[in-house]
């Protein structure tokens, strides 16, 4: 019997992912992408293989807990393609049902109404371009361009002229 988090699994898991340095970096997923924009992870268990987002797999491996333990996860750094889970103060995922997120959304302006954030009221086809090309820039250059990778998680174009 093949477990959810064998070693093969865990191990394919991490390389999927790019984490920014220092203690409040992002941990970038740059494996799949469903077209809602957020990650996906195929894990093979018990003769069987699954897909699953990558954040909810992370979170359950840092808590040693079972995906089914726990309900719907909040992104606290509002990165789609973020995982960095840990059970301290450093994590960007923490559990929040429906309620607690649209509270969230309103408190830091996300919502339809809010202050313009870049993420927020797009298509599915929009938001998953927008992680796409988070995730490009990630292979392709890896961390090493901070100022592309702040515009692109800001949901900026990062090619756009600026007025100064």
């Amino acid at each position: 019997m093949v477990d959810m988090f064998s070693v093969s699994n865990v191990q394919r898991f991490w390389t999927k992912v790019i984490r920014q340095p220092g203690e409040r970096g992002h941990w970038f997923w740059v494996g799949a992408i469903a077209d809602d924009g957020y990650g996906r992870f195929s894990i093979n268990h018990d003769g069987i293989t699954d897909a699953v987002r990558p954040h909810r797999y992370s979170y359950a491996l840092a808590n040693e807990l079972d995906l089914t333990d726990f309900g719907q996860l909040m992104h606290i750094c509002d990165i789609p393609l973020c995982v960095r889970a840990s059970q301290d103060e450093l994590t960007h995922l923490v559990v929040g049902d429906v309620r607690e997120n649209m509270r969230d959304r309103q408190l830091k302006r996300r919502d339809e109404n809010g202050s313009g954030f870049k993420w927020s009221g797009l298509p599915r086809e929009n938001f998953a371009r927008m992680s796409r090309a988070l995730r490009a820039e990630l292979l392709e250059h890896g961390i090493s361009r901070p100022e592309i990778l702040s515009a692109l998680t800001a949901g900026n174009d990062p090619l756009a002229p600026t007025l100064f």
